[in-house]
């Protein structure tokens, strides 16, 4: 008679300085668990001999050869494990080549799945590791877990610790011990190298006990003030610190001190995310019966559109046009195109020409190298700062507005002064609110201004004729661009989001054009066959509905693909593609252009939030992203709107992510994106669908 095989499994979780790993036995006990921290690899890159067990000379064999001996303690093999769920910011994609695992998990998700096992009614965690800082919080109108993280400074990572403890010289476990916990020494926690500087100035001055103070103080406010917006409001409630720098209980006190709540230390605290990992293999197994993850996949109508091809050649056509007869007008986003077009003139979105270079790393770095040069540092908008690195034809006329963006304003005064135009620049005075007293009335006097400079520096008259017919193509577009918005919020998903999101129809400089007209009615037909297609296959309840707001990385499609393709959670609409103004009205063109721009939704933050807590139930969604270009600095996606916008969310029962991340500059692109991703979708699984993993096959 066969014996039936004993049931373990394991949780793997590799950061940025530990290796950590749980066993769990079948019935759900912690048999086994390891902390150790990681070496960097000594012999650089070698040739794989194929026994990590004894070589573990790569990064990927070290970990292997670690795994093992963890299990080889057991008396155990890989083979001998029923399920392996790893996590981490260390797993590559060639880890499953050392590691053989069944599923990888978020950290967030990780972590909560940790806690949750020792301390089942738990809704608050922070937990610091080597890398980052994170806060998960259960919000119990939503029934699911939210969570922020820290960004890329490591002022509120263990590397904090291990900087301030090492220049100290004082071991970084013995720092508990040494705080003097009566002292009101402070220190700058908005920099973990400028901290560490200031306090090792201090250290032949100040007692030791002060300076760890003064450091763990700091360590714990800028844990807070990264991630603890998601702790505003409670206190006293009990709060779950885990991760590494949960070793030192002096943050811990002084977190206890910041936050009014109870800080608890767990149990395996500095295994938390290999803990939870475990306990998910567990539910893994439960859930596949021993056998595969069988998870629906969202497709699409594979056919690429005519509209997409119109779109290039257009885009070809208005940025690398030669015809030196019509005058070239430099423009920002929101200055009215139809005035432009109705004044037969070359447009040159300025951003967007930017943008158009953002997938060249190689010209970005040079844009961005020469704009350095100029005084332009890492505070300028990277778009603006790509202008000022590039070389622009020299234009016939400027036009940009004071609202959304005053640097942007300002960057366009500084390039027309440059390029020898100062006389021909029009900053149009838009107002940051569209509830301004005679608002409209203001904006519309400003167009009108701008159209009688244009006029004496191209040496001819509009002709009202042609800006009246530039009004009735815009709503021509205008209209078939909310019904293409119609048909999106209510079918399944139609077409990726990721490809979508480039069309950006808002900021085209086509509108009031006939061209404009036939790409708007091309892709609403389009759109029409690929609902026909995909009610066959989907009812609009089968899977998640994001709303994506504000711009994309324009250097890589890596994190709405991850979104889209990987976590398997299709992006439905986008911002930058709603029309949410009134129709013009060609009799009196220039108030309505004042009214269109003002109720776009960009220059006016409240009349944005508004449109999208409207958008929520028409279009189902039950996840909104935010990226926040220039990490919340850029007036389009700063904290204002951010706190605004998950507010509101919260309010309407709709969690919000928020990526900080740089829409031209992949080289400060947060490693921690993709795990607030995946944590995020895994929470709307487990929300939609009773797992973390997806929405399965029935069987």
């Amino acid at each position: 008679m066969a014996h039936e095989k004993i049931v373990h499994y394991l949780g793997i979780d590799i950061g940025s300085t530990t290796f950590k790993a749980v066993l769990l036995s079948g019935d759900g006990n912690v048999e086994r668990t390891i902390y150790r921290r990681t070496q960097p690899i000594e012999n650089g890159k070698v040739a794989c001999t194929g026994r990590c067990s004894s070589c573990g000379n790569c990064s990927g064999g070290s970990v292997k050869r670690l795994a093992l001996e963890f299990l080889r303690s057991a008396g155990l093999t890989f083979s001998d494990v029923t399920k392996i769920v790893v996590t981490g910011s260390q797993i590559v994609e060639d880890t499953h080549r050392f590691i053989p695992f069944h599923f990888q998990v978020s950290e967030v998700t990780a972590h909560v799945a940790g806690a949750k096992f020792l301390h089942p009614d738990v809704d608050a965690i922070i937990d610091c590791g080597g890398q980052d800082s994170k806060c998960m919080v259960y919000n119990s109108t939503m029934k699911l877990w939210t969570s922020m993280m820290s960004g890329v400074c490591a002022a509120g990572t263990g590397s904090f610790l291990d900087s301030v403890a090492q220049k100290l010289g004082v071991k970084v476990e013995d720092v508990a011990d040494k705080v003097n916990y009566e002292s009101n020494t402070e220190f700058s926690s908005v920099c973990a190298v400028l901290s560490a500087t200031s306090i090792n100035k201090f250290k032949n001055r100040v007692p030791i006990g002060d300076l760890l103070a003064g450091a763990c103080k700091a360590q714990a406010r800028t844990i807070l003030n990264s991630v603890g917006q998601l702790l505003l409001n409670a206190p006293g409630r009990k709060i779950l610190f885990q991760g590494g720098v949960a070793f030192n209980k002096a943050v811990a006190f002084f977190l206890n001190k910041l936050t009014g709540s109870e800080i608890v230390i767990p149990q395996y605290h500095e295994v938390m995310g290999a803990l939870g990992a475990a306990v998910i293999a567990k539910r893994l197994h439960s859930l596949t019966d021993s056998g595969d993850l069988d998870l629906v996949k969202v497709e699409y109508e594979p056919t690429r559109g005519k509209s997409v091809l119109l779109r290039i050649k257009a885009t070809k056509h208005d940025f690398f046009s030669t015809d030196t007869s019509k005058p070239l007008v430099w423009r920002n986003l929101f200055f009215p195109t139809e005035i432009l077009n109705a004044m037969d003139c070359r447009i040159r979105t300025l951003e967007t020409y930017a943008a158009l270079f953002g997938r060249r790393a190689d010209k970005v770095k040079e844009a961005l190298g020469r704009a350095a040069q100029k005084g332009f540092d890492g505070q300028t908008c990277s778009f603006l700062r790509m202008l000022e690195g590039m070389d622009l034809e020299k234009p016939d006329f400027a036009v940009s507005t004071v609202q959304p963006c005053q640097q942007g304003e300002r960057v366009f005064a500084d390039l027309a002064r440059e390029y020898g135009i100062p006389d021909k620049f029009y900053s149009l005075q838009t107002p940051s609110s569209s509830n301004f007293r005679n608002a409209i009335e203001t904006v519309a006097d400003g167009l009108q201004e701008a159209v009688s400079l244009m006029e004496k520096a191209f040496g001819r008259k509009m002709d009202p004729a042609r800006l009246e017919e530039a009004c009735v193509l815009s709503n021509e577009a205008a209209d078939y661009a909310r019904k293409c918005t119609h048909l999106r919020f209510t079918s399944p998903p139609l077409v990726r989001g990721s490809e979508a999101i480039y069309n950006a129809i808002v900021f085209s400089q086509l509108w009031g054009t006939r061209e404009f007209v036939e790409i708007q009615k091309c892709q609403y037909e389009e759109l029409l066959a690929k609902k026909a297609w995909a009610d066959e296959r989907y009812s609009i309840d089968d899977t998640h509905r994001l709303l994506w707001l504000h711009l994309p990385p324009f250097y890589d499609t890596k994190h709405l693909d991850f979104i889209e393709k990987v976590c398997n959670a299709p992006i439905v609409f986008e911002e930058t593609n709603f029309v949410g103004w009134e129709n013009l009205d060609p009799k009196d063109p220039y108030r309505s252009l004042a009214r269109k721009l003002l109720q776009s939704g960009f220059l006016d933050p409240q009349l944005r939030v508004e449109y999208v807590r409207r958008a929520i139930p028409e279009g189902k969604f039950n996840g909104v992203i935010l990226y926040t270009h220039g990490f919340g600095r850029c007036s389009l996606a700063d904290r204002a709107l951010s706190k605004h916008l998950r507010e509101t969310l919260d309010a309407e029962g709709v969690p919000l992510l928020t990526l900080e991340g740089d829409c031209m500059d992949a080289s400060i692109d947060p490693c921690s994106t993709t795990t607030k991703i995946a944590s995020f979708i895994e929470s709307l699984n487990l929300n939609r669908y009773g797992n973390i993993f997806g929405r399965t096959k029935k069987k």
